[in-house]
């Protein structure tokens, strides 16, 4: 895995390139190093720093690190440990989620930095001699041989390098340029919204941890990161500009208006520059792999922030890639047949899921808020049907966001 050259390396030759350093990337990198084989992560940036990412840690990827032995060394850089979410509507405060009902240690949603979690398994991974990781390595285009994929070309901080491999991951996120080297058809799904991130001081006091608020045509998500709430609201997609127009003070009273409780620190929010846009997309390829390369995570399938279960299934992606392909990629013989394998597995739940999230977008959850009002009391037959039916569905919903409806089990040996 040495490069050739004498000063500035221009060939690199690997078993397995993976273009992309997310969690997709970094959890296959470190899943084929721990099972002896030779591995290089291209990662574009020069460090994971980058806000408002998806920094849920789910009871399917928790149960992964605590397969590889990794769980209560990751524990410590959690920022809270969720069991239950509430939802805040019309004024009404429910409990629609309680990840404690799937039972063991690992049944709570955790909150942790992205940034973390991937200097997290960049360390654990650089301990393997098979590992290497190449920060600010953007990957530029395929390199092939006939019909078969080989590797791609990279530019680094000190030249540009071509790095050779048995087989080219793609794992650069929804924007992937492998992806787009590659030709590969997308199939769109439109939503109508798009997100407008920023941070806010937490209120005073000591207030339940609460997913959303739905009110006032509004549709508010508050995260707890501590000793901030990370916040999000939602917005009809392309709808910024008048935002902007329409200035900082009428977004401050749509926030609050919302989630009244968030009026007393609404006004931190004094500049554009802390507000960022997350323009939603939903989004699936209909074939996954080339001879000689396979896409994963976004790159194969960009999930909605609904339920924020992208890092989930990003996780999930390279779990079942590493378990289908650790076994061909030692012996040097991987085929179409074993790439077709891991998009029959993992298509199922990506289609699953995808599908109720534009269901949400589309019919229940809308640009401005909630589709359908509440009324301020239920009639008593309703509700109490209601209230003995609600185990049942905080144990489903739990089931669904924390668990996926595929969760992937570590199969691979180490080496």
């Amino acid at each position: 895995m040495e490069p050739t050259g004498e000063t500035t390396p221009r060939r690199w030759s690997t078993t397995c390139c993976i273009v992309g350093g997310g969690p997709a990337g970094m959890m296959l990198g470190f899943l084929l190093a721990r099972a002896g084989i030779e591995v290089v992560v291209l990662e574009k940036h020069r460090d994971f720093l980058r806000d408002f990412r998806g920094d849920t840690i789910h009871p399917s990827t928790l149960q992964v690190l605590r397969e590889l032995g990794l769980f209560e060394a990751f524990r410590p850089l959690l920022q809270n440990e969720i069991r239950t979410l509430d939802v805040v509507v019309n004024g009404a405060r429910v409990t629609p989620v309680d990840f404690s009902s799937l039972r063991g240690p690992c049944a709570f949603l955790g909150l942790a930095p992205q940034w973390d979690f991937l200097d997290f398994l960049a360390a654990r991974a650089a301990a393997f001699s098979t590992f290497r990781l190449a920060m600010g390595a953007e990957a530029t285009e395929l390199v092939r041989d006939g019909g078969r994929v080989v590797g791609v070309r990279a530019t680094l901080p000190d030249g540009e390098v071509e790095v050779r491999a048995d087989l080219t991951v793609a794992a650069d996120g929804r924007d992937s340029t492998v992806r787009r080297q590659a030709g590969l058809p997308v199939h769109e799904f439109g939503v109508p919204i798009d997100v407008l991130w920023f941070r806010l001081p937490k209120p005073a006091g000591e207030t339940p941890q609460t997913l959303a608020y739905l009110d006032a045509g509004e549709m508010v998500i508050t995260i707890d990161r501590g000793s901030y709430l990370q916040t999000g609201m939602l917005i009809a997609k392309g709808q910024l500009p008048q935002i902007r127009a329409e200035g900082m003070d009428r977004l401050r009273r749509r926030v609050a208006a919302a989630a009244p409780i968030l009026h007393e620190v609404v006004g931190s929010l004094t500049d554009w520059d802390q507000v960022k846009l997350l323009s939603v997309q939903v989004n699936r390829l209909r074939r996954w792999h080339l001879p000689g390369l396979l896409c994963i995570g976004d790159a194969a399938h960009a999930m909605s922030p609904a339920f924020g279960v992208g890092v989930n299934y990003a996780v999930q992606d390279a779990v079942a890639a590493a378990n289908a392909l650790a076994g061909p990629l030692r012996r040097g013989t991987v085929t179409d047949k074993d790439l077709a394998a891991v998009q029959r597995r993992r298509r199922p739940p990506t289609t699953v899921m995808q599908s109720i999230q534009v269901l949400l977008h589309r019919r229940i959850t809308r640009p401005g808020g909630l589709a359908v009002r509440l009324p301020d009391r239920l009639p008593a037959p309703v509700g109490a049907a209601g209230r003995v039916a609600l185990p049942a569905f905080r144990w489903l919903a739990a089931r669904l966001i924390g668990l996926g409806f595929r969760p992937e089990h570590v199969h691979v040996d180490a080496g």
